[in-house]
């Protein structure tokens, strides 16, 4: 019989890099003192991949089945049915909360591994009781293991959110394999593990969080969710940086990565997808958290400029796209001169290094001396916003806080900006433009380059559509038309 045989290597808790020996610095990511040592025991016969979870435990060997080519089936029926005649898309599992369906893609799919990522506090389990709720009125079964919280405590947060459905099971433990044995025992249609940190595998002589833990006891739940057709949503914590904690392949391996995010000074939270094989990437859903849990944000464009104040100096609304939502925010600028030799630049909501480089346009096509100014941009509720699509309406807030001009209340700016000062296209300008009318909106500034496109799509009638070629037509629209600016 053949016996175990284990080794030592030390991996780096950044990024997973292996080394067979202690280094300070890890050459793969740059950080320092990150290498933990731990100790893996290697068996003779490894059961690893999809054969785990398999209700017969055969070996991967026979439930793999010899290639076949695509030209052998019948492209119709294959469209619509698998190999055994089960569907292919089959229905979603509703989870009656509208921006939790949204950003998932309609709801969740059975078979599918699912990680939630954000930042302690920031309402993770609050929301994920709330959904194992919902698919209990569909009569889903859930099971909800806990590896941080007494099912004494989970219960005490599911009595305050009014969560008592019967079909919702609570389990407190970090085994994984006594995971994967209740659920196999109970068959839940969803399995809720919170979170992957805190489980293990025993056979693994390293902490709880580790990167290997983390990586082998990801890979359990991935085959008994593909094996067993569960829906498995896992939840992560976040690094100080806001990035999912533990090895990039955990995020490879998931079918779905979604981020919750927000500013804890603000009631708004934010839920992202990052990637989505059964849906669009970046799709956004807003909640409002308050003292019954997380509601439903139905219109967020009009919640984020609803405290819009009087003086519009510096003040510029961008209609972004947030995957197919559109959403209004508003842009603010500061600009004050200083003394120093070195201006300060701040920014919240936007990357600082987007607002150096429009600067920088500024000062070279437009001759306008910015170097002696502070200059601070603020995305207003703690939206962070990543589209490129922004920087007109980022240089429209500039400009207007440079010559301390207000702009107008009814007028919204998209748009990306080039080095040499072009204004290049936006995507679904359609989708922004329609946004903006329903929410009053008489006017927009967009990129000539998206005129064409629109000339063949059916617009509202009642907003005035300007469209620019460069920063110097921006420059000359917001000092020449009075509809811009107001005095």
């Amino acid at each position: 019989m053949a016996k175990n045989k284990s080794r030592t290597i030390y991996t780096c808790q950044n990024c997973g890099s292996q080394r067979t020996r202690w280094e300070g610095k890890c050459s793969d990511c740059g950080s320092w003192n990150s290498f933990v040592e731990e100790t893996y025991i290697e068996s003779a016969v490894s059961n690893r991949g999809w054969a785990l979870g398999s209700p017969s435990g055969a070996s991967y060997s026979q439930l793999s089945s010899d290639p076949k080519k695509l030209e052998s089936f019948n492209l119709e029926k294959a469209s619509n049915e698998n190999l055994e005649g089960t569907p292919l898309n089959p229905p979603r599992m509703f989870t009656h909360i509208n921006e939790l369906n949204r950003v998932l893609g309609g709801g969740l799919t059975r078979g599918s591994l699912t990680l939630i990522g954000g930042a302690p506090g920031i309402g993770k389990s609050t929301l994920l009781l709330q959904m194992a709720e919902g698919l209990a009125k569909e009569k889903h079964r859930v099971l909800y293991i806990s590896g941080e919280e007494s099912i004494q405590q989970t219960l005490q947060r599911a009595q305050r959110l009014n969560v008592k459905s019967g079909l919702i099971e609570l389990a407190s433990f970090s085994d994984v394999h006594r995971i994967i044995e209740l659920t196999q025992k109970i068959k839940p249609d969803v399995l809720i593990v919170d979170s992957i940190q805190t489980i293990f595998l025993p056979e693994i002589n390293s902490a709880p969080g580790s990167v290997s833990q983390v990586r082998e006891s990801a890979g359990h739940l991935m085959s008994l969710a593909k094996n067993e057709n569960y829906s498995i949503i896992l939840v992560g914590h976040v690094t100080k940086e806001g990035n999912l904690a533990g090895p990039k392949v955990l995020e490879h391996m998931v079918d779905t990565v979604l981020s919750f995010e927000g500013d804890l000074s603000y009631q708004f939270r934010l839920l992202r997808s990052l990637k989505n094989r059964f849906g669009p990437t970046h799709e956004l859903g807003v909640f409002q958290m308050n003292s019954m849990g997380l509601q439903e944000v139905q219109n967020p464009s009009e919640l984020f400029l609803q405290e819009r104040g009087e003086s519009l100096v510096g003040s510029a609304i961008f209609s972004s796209l947030e995957g197919t939502r559109p959403l209004l925010c508003e842009i603010q600028a500061l600009a004050v001169s200083t003394p120093m030799a070195m201006p300060r630049r701040t920014s919240l909501g936007v990357d600082i290094n987007r607002l150096h480089l429009l600067i920088a346009v500024i000062e070279r096509h437009l001759n306008i001396p910015m170097y002696q100014l502070d200059i601070f941009v603020n995305v207003v509720g703690g939206l962070k916003l990543s589209e490129t699509g922004s920087d007109v309406g980022v240089m429209a807030a500039l400009l207007s806080a440079e010559s301390r001009i207000s702009l107008d209340a009814k007028t919204c700016f998209m748009g990306e900006i080039g080095l040499t000062g072009e204004v290049r296209a936006v995507s679904l300008p359609e989708l922004r433009i329609k946004e903006a009318h329903k929410l009053g909106f008489k006017k927009a500034i967009l990129p000539f380059s998206n005129k064409k496109s629109l000339e063949k799509e059916e617009l509202p009638k009642g907003i005035e559509l300007s469209y620019i070629k460069n920063i110097h037509d921006l420059k000359k629209l917001l000092k020449n038309n009075s509809q811009i600016f107001s005095e």
